[in-house]
């Protein structure tokens, strides 16, 4: 079901399906709701209620009123979210800027969160602030000239030959689904610019079952796999996992993404 959620101005669009242990998915930066598990319903039919919105500015959701795109505002969104549907805590699963914000929202609310699932973070508190030049040449970009403008500031032609092509297909289809794409841009040239903590050292207080999801380099460089290591290394029983050598990334595996949450909340407490 379709629905919306307000947090002051701040309108929301989310999706709220099926019945079960309660899982709220939180999409990475320039993507939409459908992008955390690339359009799998199987967590849906196996038990699960799966909530996933779009943050602000993104998808169907408004732009923030005062410009405000910091994870404190987005992890605010996210526990409007949980009240606005009645939900004492839920597995957080996130996607690059949205598995920021779960941890952001899990140091700040750890009693909101069953178990974190953070597929293939990118911030690293000690390279803060790094490459605002290249996210400001991408908000430029599809400001002015679209999808071909941040296509050509994005400059697929550095990747590997064999994953061009997926890759553009990717982008432009995900920046199509936005209602409105200077938002996007605005986000772009902002959300970089926020700390959702200071230092890796912060995320030993992370005590909830964690699973880190990495990708390869050589198909997502945007996505260190050293970055999502140092994360599964310094919260506490957190596991790694990554796709097979040649194989495409885990996190662009709906059906894959959605049997290890599975396996995850199986094995939480009743």
């Amino acid at each position: 079901m379709e629905r919306e959620i307000s947090n002051g101005a701040q309108r929301l669009s989310l999706e709220d399906a099926g019945s079960g242990v309660p899982v709220v998915g939180l999409h990475g930066l320039t993507a939409s709701r459908r992008y955390v598990l690339m359009g799998s319903r199987a967590l849906e039919r196996n038990g699960h209620r799966v909530v996933l919105f779009d943050a602000r500015g993104h998808g169907s959701s408004a732009p923030p009123t005062d410009g405000d795109y910091s994870y404190g505002a987005l992890a605010g969104d996210l526990g409007t979210v949980l009240n606005g549907l009645g939900l004492e805590r839920a597995v957080l699963v996130g996607a690059s800027m949205g598995a920021h914000t779960a941890v952001r929202f899990a140091l700040e609310r750890p009693e909101r969160v069953a178990a974190l699932v953070l597929i293939t973070p990118a911030y690293d508190p000690q390279r803060f602030p790094a490459g605002l030049a290249r996210w400001d040449a991408l908000a430029q970009g599809l400001r002015e000239r679209g999808v071909e403008g941040f296509l050509e500031a994005y400059g697929v032609e550095r990747l590997p030959p064999a994953w061009r092509e997926t890759i553009t297909t990717v982008i432009s289809q995900r920046l199509s689904t936005h209602r409105d794409p200077l938002a996007v841009a605005d986000a772009l040239a902002a959300v970089p610019r926020s700390r959702p903590f200071e230092d890796f050292a912060q995320l030993a207080a992370i005590t909830k079952p964690t699973l880190v999801i990495a990708s390869r380099d050589e198909a997502d460089p945007e996505h260190p796999r050293a970055t999502a290591e140092a994360y599964a290394e310094a919260i506490a029983g957190a596991k790694l996992a990554i796709e097979e050598q040649g194989r495409s990334p885990l996190a662009w595996q709906g059906g894959q993404l959605s049997r290890l949450v599975a396996d995850l909340t199986a094995r939480l407490p009743s």
